[in-house]
């Protein structure tokens, strides 16, 4: 007879995952999800297998709060190496065009600001962007054309870290649905030498930074304690307003109900949560002098 499967633990709170090189998304969710013996987990923000770094993983209860760490500010450090475009855009594609010309810092640095605020931006073939129900990346992969829609992104910085005649290392902050293997591609055809990322490592998602990550081998080796690195629910929604009430608005909250907000610390309309003795209740829009909420959270308090 087959041994019972083990029973799944209810854990609530979040991860932020050190992701290697090498690994897909997916793939470090399950490691995590079998570290910690979850029923349920999700991640805010795929990276790339050729990427690195910040990968905020949710479990439980937290999952709830995905939306609002995936929408926030990113920040990546990322080499672009000149010379050669890829049909990826980046290390792992073919190349498609080459040029003997390699830029001079000085005109790398003349071109950044065409970069910033928000630009109209067209995605690499090789993304998770669904065409007709499909991926880009597996109508690419099956040798068909990709057509993208260039669409509006907005990139807050965009500066130069190091540049030798070969490649340069950039660091960017930027808004949701911007494609750093695009800024690689659209800055080389504009050198008239192209280029490619060969690097990449995200630093920063919403409110998660390089400071809360944990590697992955320090999570699954001999003598572990994975659970000291969990962070709470709560760490999903530090970046809206909190809003705390007492035991009898919490039951009104999570009955569905929307809340009457009195008093000066009342927020103004937007997006909010509610907690009640330290502990996240609900989450909705504020509007009218009324939290309206969306989702509400199963926690103890």
């Amino acid at each position: 007879m087959n041994a019972p499967r083990t029973k799944r633990t209810e854990i609530n709170g979040w991860l932020i995952l050190d992701k290697p090189v090498g690994m897909t998304s997916t793939h470090a969710v399950s490691r995590l999800k079998r570290i910690f013996n979850a029923k349920k987990a999700g991640h805010a923000g795929t990276l790339d297998p050729l990427a690195s770094g910040i990968l905020p993983v949710a479990f439980g209860e937290a999952t709830k709060t995905v939306p609002f760490v995936q929408d926030g500010e990113k920040a990546y450090r990322f080499t672009v190496r000149w010379g050669a475009e890829t049909d990826s855009d980046d290390a792992d594609g073919t190349v498609t065009r080459t040029s003997e010309a390699r830029p001079a810092v000085e005109q790398i640095d003349a071109l950044l600001s065409e970069f910033i605020g928000t630009i109209m931006q067209t995605p690499p073939a090789y993304s998770a962007i669904k065409i007709g129900g499909e991926r880009a990346y597996d109508i690419a992969r099956d040798g068909e054309e990709v057509v993208l829609q260039p669409r509006p992104v907005t990139i807050h910085s965009l500066t130069i870290v190091n540049s030798t005649a070969e490649e340069t290392i950039f660091e960017a902050e930027c808004g949701k649905g911007t494609y750093v293997r695009a800024i690689a591609r659209d800055l080389g055809r504009l050198l008239g030498c192209f280029g490619h990322v060969t690097a990449l490592r995200r630093t920063r998602v919403g409110p998660f930074t390089e400071e809360d990550a944990v590697a992955l081998a320090d999570l699954d080796c001999e003598g572990a304690q994975p659970f000291d690195e969990l962070l709470s629910v709560e760490a999903g929604l530090t970046e809206l307003p909190c809003i705390v009430v007492d035991r009898d608005g919490a039951a009104r909250l999570r009955r569905g109900q929307s809340l009457i907000l009195r008093g000066r610390d009342a927020p103004a309309e937007g997006w909010a949560y509610a907690a009640c003795a330290g502990v996240p209740v609900a989450f909705g829009a504020v509007e009218g002098g009324e939290l309206a909420p969306s989702r509400v959270f199963n926690l103890p308090f």
